[in-house]
């Protein structure tokens, strides 16, 4: 049962509040806690004149003060590209071929050209540069180069890239769409040979024959007659065991058929010469590199 609350003199009014014969005094806050409120708000509305803050509709206000995260960023990068600028000169005016025998131009081309793979090149290649099989992205660690993989070679596939309309210099090889060329028997009769270049079984044994004619008609031309292929019109090898788009007898119906054209962008625009040749480095030096 509620007890009525006794009040004695010199009481502060109350809220009016009441609980099981408790009242709540009507007790103003604290005069530091106060001016600590007022403080927060004065100090909220000189961040918002100052920084950015209020949203409009394509951005925000930027603040009397001129600040943002992008220009802090900014800085940073500046800072250290000056900071490496005297080895960022050696490095983009060494020689490519010479630039493994500087330890010290190494080690650092190595590390920045990792940085580099990491920002700019393993959403294709993936981070450990293994590419993505059977999808058009090549594996850097293997000996398998389309255009070559010396360090030269590297360099310019890096600097102009593949197949691309924005540099004139890009590596440039169009094998042609021969389910437009070729019935499907022949397009058959030649995947069943290609597969034998590799020494696997053709899934179809009666077909390699008439396979080799076909491929004598249309595909030594750029593949070579032992189908090892040739660097200087970027046409794969067909006698190992590595498949940018995949070996098996399937995927090389649809390639016949369909042809392939992956495309790589030049980075002459993006990076500068010392990160190419830093990245070069840096591919180079994984594995696969001649």
């Amino acid at each position: 049962m509620s007890k009525k609350s006794q009040k004695f003199e010199g009481d502060p009014n109350t809220t009016g509040h009441v609980w099981d014969g408790i009242e709540e005094f009507d007790n103003p806050m604290p005069r530091w806690w106060l001016w600590t409120f007022y403080a927060c708000i004065i100090w909220g509305l000189a961040y918002t004149v100052a920084y950015p803050a209020w949203p409009l509709i394509n951005s925000a206000t930027t603040g009397l003060l001129g600040y943002t995260t992008r220009g802090e960023v900014a800085e940073a990068i500046a800072e250290v590209e000056e900071a490496n600028a005297s080895i960022n000169t050696r490095l983009a005016e060494a020689d490519l071929t010479a630039i493994a025998d500087d330890p010290e131009l190494a080690v650092y081309a190595t590390s920045a050209g990792a940085a580099v793979f990491r920002t700019w090149c393993a959403q294709c290649h993936g981070s450990g540069a293994a590419g993505v099989q059977a999808s058009g992205y090549p594996n850097l660690l293997d000996d398998d180069w389309l255009w070559g993989g010396d360090i030269e070679s590297i360099h310019t596939t890096i600097s102009h890239g593949i197949r691309n309309e924005d540099d004139p210099d890009a590596r440039y090889s169009e094998m042609p769409v021969f389910g437009e060329l070729l019935e499907k028997e022949e397009i058959a009769q030649v995947s069943n040979f290609v597969m034998t270049l590799s020494g696997r079984e053709a899934q179809d044994p009666s077909m390699v024959e008439a396979g080799a004619e076909v491929y004598e008609y249309n595909c030594v031309a750029c593949h070579g007659e032992d189908g090892a292929g040739n660097r200087d019109l970027g046409s794969p090898n067909l006698t190992d065991a590595i498949w940018l788009y995949g070996g098996s007898y399937e995927k090389l119906v649809e390639t016949v058929t369909y042809s392939r054209y992956g495309v790589m962008p030049p980075w002459t625009e993006r990076l500068s010469e010392a990160e190419i040749r830093a990245v070069s480095i840096y591919v180079h030096q994984l594995g696969g590199g001649e």
